[in-house]
């Protein structure tokens, strides 16, 4: 029987991608928090504690750091010696890794945080396991994150092919490098008074850090850059899940139409920061970075054509925004005229 192991911070989805998984006849190996939220959701689910035969221990510091986790991760298919180790120490295969980090970055946004507590949220076995599946990519399926599980299940029932398995290890690898920056660049502001360790409040007079590294992850190709004849992609954080609340519209969901282009982003971007301006139902039309019209109403729909009518002319063509959602009377005025909302 397949094997996946399920060990996640964000519990995002997971019990629905255990379902799929027991469904295709994987058998589900999790420890702590997961395997609690799989058996509530009555799913047959294995403990890490018994393939290793030791407990979780140091206030589960220490879960996963065992040889009976990751041979099974690391055994090459197609290397006989490998196969033959694990055999003959009783380890079983590991064919999917689904792991999410400890939320450092989440204590670390908080100035409020202590230090030690900050420390507590530095993962340990969560890193090993996704470099190692990373690592062993041509035979396990890495996954880091709850906006990849349809994609996960879909690639099972068709066959994983070695691009999507390359496109997993990619986003691993960015995943733990985000993660480690995010620790190492919190840490700069940390000073050691004595024997404590004492983080600096924020503020303008803050010590600046020798450095700066940025991690960002491919959302999608872009028709075009700033102009038609460039090309350009549109990056964000490696978590794209949509329950990341720094995400902004790298989380966001595109329904439908044509592709986007660099100054569609520009031009949404400048739209959002009208509307989210006010509380009342407010619409926009942007062109370029410049309004057409700006208005509010009693309704997303009445904030809309008024904010059209300001110069209907020029709002031809123009992108939307809104900070309400589209009902069916705002949708019959978006398109009543030709849009891009």
């Amino acid at each position: 029987m397949p094997r996946a192991l399920l060990s996640v911070s964000d519990k995002t989805g997971i019990v629905d991608l255990g379902r799929g998984l027991v469904a295709r006849g994987y058998e589900l190996v999790s420890t702590g928090g997961t395997a609690r939220a799989l058996a509530a959701a009555a799913l047959p689910v294995t403990n890490v504690s018994d393939l290793t035969g030791v407990p979780e221990m140091l206030d589960g510091r220490v879960k996963t750091l065992h040889p009976a986790v990751h041979a099974g991760i690391l055994a090459r298919r197609d290397r006989p010696d490998d196969l033959a180790a694990l055999d003959r120490h009783g380890i079983s295969l590991t064919d999917i890794v689904v792991v999410n980090l400890y939320p450092f970055a989440q204590a670390a946004a908080n100035p409020a945080t202590p230090f030690d507590a900050l420390v507590e949220e530095i993962d340990i076995g969560g890193p090993s396991l996704v470099r190692a599946a990373a690592k062993n990519f041509r035979d396990v399926l890495v996954v880091v994150l709850p906006f990849d599980y349809p994609r996960l299940l879909a690639a099972l029932d068709e066959g994983p092919s070695p691009a999507f398995r390359l496109e997993l290890m990619l986003k691993a690898f960015a995943h733990t490098a985000e993660y480690d920056t995010t620790i190492a660049t919190t840490l700069l502001a940390v000073d050691a008074e004595g024997e404590t360790f004492v983080r600096r409040a924020p503020g303008p007079m803050a010590r600046s850090g020798d450095g700066i590294d940025i991690s960002a992850a491919k959302i999608r190709d872009l028709r075009y850059g700033e102009n038609p004849h460039q090309r350009a992609a549109w990056y964000g954080g490696s978590d794209l899940s949509p329950k990341n609340q720094w995400g902004g519209f790298s989380t966001a969901a595109i329904l439908q139409g044509k592709e986007l282009s660099y100054t569609n982003l520009l031009d949404l971007d400048a739209a959002a920061r009208i509307v989210l301006e006010f509380a009342e139902p407010a619409a926009v039309v942007i062109k370029h970075t410049n309004p057409c019209g700006a208005a509010a109403g009693d309704s997303a729909a009445d904030a809309y054509v008024r904010a059209r009518d300001a110069d209907s002319v020029a709002a031809f063509g123009g992108i939307v925004g809104l900070n309400r959602p589209i009902d069916v009377a705002t949708a019959n005025a978006i398109v009543s005229t030709f849009m891009k909302p």
